[in-house]
């Protein structure tokens, strides 16, 4: 189904303008309308990482007139595999300021507006206020949840797209979209496809799962050439329909995405109204996981102090890795024992530890804290009532313990 135009055309191109998008010019779908629809048009970038990279850099080339930047974390030597707005000169950096620098290089035509802060309930309706469609390239399911609610009290059409190791998946989500008639074509939006969020602990992040770098650019890439579609009125966009690669298999899937009548947003009978508490909502842990881990965690130094202490006989424990075997070849802790979560999930863990009665205490890590503190609550439900894990796993013992080690 093809849409009114988003936006309507800038007064004029200059000459340069003209010279440098010559190759849509001559497109008879784009043309001279099409291009100055685009010149005048404001498009908000959510995240400046492994998504925000390629759509920055193809909206900017594509002569969109104004790009904001919502981004609030720095340049990490890990991004460079994926996040090409980026380079070597830029680790350490405000991520929104290097690829401010990288658009301006790109396209000196286009404007670019820094917004160097973390999206939430109290800055995200200020934020995208002014622009006409939000991009977004974000990697958390509460930010998800907050810019879909926010974009759809300010009846902005918001380009959604996600990607996780060699899969990816892409929409628009445009509830207050009309037909030429400017009769309402029913479309959904991120709610009525993911009513509810995963539960907590169950989903990757990329940082924890990995992601295949070139990914990124075949998502952004269409998160890119929706949003053309939809700023000029060409083509049919991917309203109403969730676009779904799957690079291993090099296959392309699109299915039908109807718009929920029970949806809590924007249903007939909605009860989300305003913005939620939406950390709450998704729950970076589970309950189990956050009663588990309440008064049985550790910190690095005081393991770094217990395995002292095992080497010299008076303390005995076993110390657990669970994350997976790849991550354990990048790094470890000295003296642990790979146990992946996902043998604590199936039960064949608890096979692998000394039975509750042999007094040993389990210690578990993992990355960041997360997965061990799922573990955990497993763990403890399975009578090991001693068994703590250690806050911040093996990130905190990198940076605060054994920096020789590299990170990731």
């Amino acid at each position: 189904m093809s849409f009114p135009a988003l936006v309507e055309p800038a007064d004029e191109l200059t000459i340069d303008e003209v010279r440098r998008y010559s190759r849509h010019l001559i497109i008879p779908d784009v043309g001279m309308t099409g291009q100055k629809r685009l010149k005048n048009a404001k498009v908000l970038v959510i995240g400046a990482g492994g998504l925000g990279s390629p759509a920055l850099l193809y909206l900017a080339a594509a002569g969109v007139g104004t790009i904001g930047i919502a981004e609030f974390d720095e340049v990490d030597e890990s991004n460079l595999q994926r996040q090409i707005i980026h380079g070597q000169s830029d680790i350490g950096r405000p991520k929104a300021e290097s690829a401010r620098d990288s658009i301006k290089e790109a396209n000196p035509y286009v404007d670019v507006v820094v917004h160097n802060e973390r999206l939430d309930n109290d800055n995200v309706m200020s934020v995208f206020e002014g622009y006409d469609l939000i991009v977004d390239g974000t990697d958390n399911f509460a930010t998800r949840y907050m810019v879909n609610d926010a974009a759809y009290f300010l009846k902005i059409p918001y380009v959604w797209g996600s990607i996780y190791r060699f899969d990816g998946q892409a929409s628009v989500f445009w509830p207050h979209a009309t037909d030429e008639n400017g009769e309402s074509v029913q479309a959904p939006c991120y709610r009525c496809l993911y009513p509810e969020p995963p539960p907590p602990g169950m989903v990757p992040s990329c940082a924890e799962g990995g992601v295949l770098g070139v990914l990124c650019a075949s998502i952004g890439s269409i998160q890119v050439n929706e949003a053309i579609k939809v700023l000029t009125g060409v083509g049919d966009p991917a309203v109403g329909r969730l676009v779904i690669y799957e690079a291993l298999e090099l296959e392309w899937r699109k299915l039908k995405v109807r718009k929920d009548p029970n949806c809590a947003l924007c249903g007939e009978n909605p009860t989300v109204t305003e913005l939620i508490d939406y950390d709450a909502f998704c729950g970076a842990i589970s309950e189990e996981a956050a009663d588990a881990a309440a008064g049985s965690t550790i910190s690095v130094t005081q393991l770094e102090h217990m395995l002292k202490e095992r080497e010299e006989g008076t303390r005995d424990f076993v110390l657990v890795d669970v994350r997976e075997p790849n991550e354990y070849e990048i790094n470890k802790i000295p003296g642990s024992v790979l146990i992946p979560k996902g043998d604590f999930l199936n039960g064949s863990a608890l096979e692998q530890l000394p039975s509750v009665d042999s007094g040993k205490q389990i210690v578990m890590h993992c990355k960041s804290g997360v997965r061990s503190a799922e573990t955990l609550a497993i763990v403890q439900g399975a009578g090991y009532d001693e068994a703590v894990h250690v806050g911040g796993g093996i990130v905190a013992w990198v940076n605060q313990i054994d920096p020789s080690q590299p990170s990731y």
